[in-house]
């Protein structure tokens, strides 16, 4: 490691089965590849409510969940497959809090979000990276995902 220059040993990366979420997995694999650090990808899932004939709303998340951790399995798959060592996190709730909740937990050094979202009204409204880069516990890196 060069003098005065910060390595990124514990990296966190929001996953949600998209196309700009996938480069930036990518993006954090080969990041974490090259510092022979720690990736943690999170997936965030809000439980679906139902209603019964009776008009009963209950929460029902195995869905929502099954899917989330199937993509966590598959990226993490990837990682691993890269040489990346990797720890998965399915999260409920909003996507940019689970990830900076992650970030907290993990004492991480970096978290890598895709730029999907950062240009006009969304940017205003807060998007998740826009919501990451303000409230992340560490450096953000906002990966150019989309052109």
């Amino acid at each position: 490691m060069v003098k005065g220059v910060r390595v990124f040993q514990t990296v966190v990366v929001g996953a949600d089965g998209s196309p700009t979420a996938a480069e930036a997995v990518r993006q954090a694999i080969e990041l974490t590849k090259m510092t022979g650090g720690m990736l943690h990808i999170v997936s965030a899932y809000k439980p679906q409510q139902l209603h019964s004939a009776a008009g009963h709303e209950f929460a029902k998340s195995m869905d929502t969940v099954d899917l989330a951790d199937s993509l966590l399995a598959d990226l993490g798959s990837r990682a691993r497959v890269s040489g990346v060592l990797t720890e998965l996190h399915a999260k409920t709730g909003d996507p940019a809090d689970a990830i900076c909740e992650v970030a907290e937990q993990v004492g991480a050094d970096l978290v890598i979000v895709g730029n999907k979202g950062m240009a006009g009204v969304r940017r205003v409204l807060g998007s998740v990276p826009n919501s990451v880069a303000h409230r992340a516990p560490c450096s953000v890196l906002i990966a150019f995902t989309t052109g």
